[in-house]
């Protein structure tokens, strides 16, 4: 009967370095900030595309950047195995910010655009100067300026200006008799009728839709309800094109000692009030 005897095998030696590819038992390959740094290199990507969010693009960006640059060292001392994915994410992470910083810059320069066209409308919906001596002649006056100080009021006849050649005039009240069914009118009040005129002397369509017409009556200014009947009340609408005219009656209803009717006329969201302050 033989005999066989196994040969013994080779140990390592201790003292001599892994090779690429190679680990001890126990200690795998470290490519959490290789996998960390092309994740968050791909998301910053596409994050900084978005507008208003390209500040978390740029951030993400140079995470990316930093782990991806960790992550090769890493590859680089055969701690981890994923040097291509540290790399993509180093490069990713550098387009990020690049990406970010473009998009930051239109974004930028897109709001500051349309915070200049918004100044632009409100500085052409102000209340021109069309005082003696201006473009308006004698019977127009200055209505305000564009932060809507406190101006002196209108007389029956007199015209607003605005910077857009917007015109409007009232009339003066006339005593006005609502009919049956009118709403707006009480018993014992008097009645009273003003004609709106909006000429539109600009060059572009305005809108009449938003137009709004208040009024205040007697020396204690009491709000002068707006009558609504089959004659009056019906307000502007649709549009006025470049050099026309609209007129619609108004109606109001005051106090029977009331001596005076401030009328208040808005052409629009973007325009100051003008004041008219009529006798009664």
């Amino acid at each position: 009967m033989s005999q066989y005897t196994q040969q013994p095998q080779p140990q390592p030696d201790p003292q001599q370095p892994y090779g690429p590819g190679q680990y001890a038992m126990g200690n795998p390959a470290r490519n959490g900030l290789g996998t960390a740094a092309l994740v968050l290199g791909i998301i910053g990507t596409v994050t900084g595309f978005i507008p208003f969010l390209f500040w978390l693009g740029c951030i993400l960006g140079l995470l990316a950047l930093i782990f991806g640059l960790l992550g090769r060292g890493r590859a680089k001392r055969s701690e981890a195995t994923n040097k291509g994915a540290a790399t993509a994410g180093a490069v990713l992470g550098l387009v990020a910010m690049i990406v970010g910083v473009a998009v930051g810059v239109v974004t930028v320069k897109a709001v500051d655009d349309a915070v200049d066209d918004i100044n632009k409308v409100t500085e052409n919906t102000a209340p021109k100067d069309a005082s003696p001596g201006g473009k308006g002649g004698a019977g127009d006056k200055d209505a305000g300026d564009a932060k809507g100080k406190e101006t002196e009021s209108l007389a029956a006849g007199d015209t607003s200006i605005y910077d857009d050649d917007v015109k409007v005039t009232v009339s003066a009240a006339k005593s006005f008799s609502p009919g049956e069914f009118a709403i707006g009118h009480t018993a014992g009040h008097k009645a009273y009728r003003v004609t709106i005129v909006i000429e539109n002397g600009g060059k572009k369509k305005f809108d009449a839709n938003l137009v709004g017409a208040d009024a205040r009556a007697g020396k204690d200014g009491v709000t002068a309800e707006q009558i609504y009947d089959g004659k009056v009340g019906s307000g502007f609408s649709g549009t006025i094109l470049p050099g026309k005219k609209a007129s619609v009656q108004y109606a109001f209803d005051a106090p029977a000692d009331a001596k005076n009717l401030t009328v208040e006329v808005t052409p629009g969201i973007s325009y100051n009030p003008s004041h008219w302050e009529l006798t009664l």
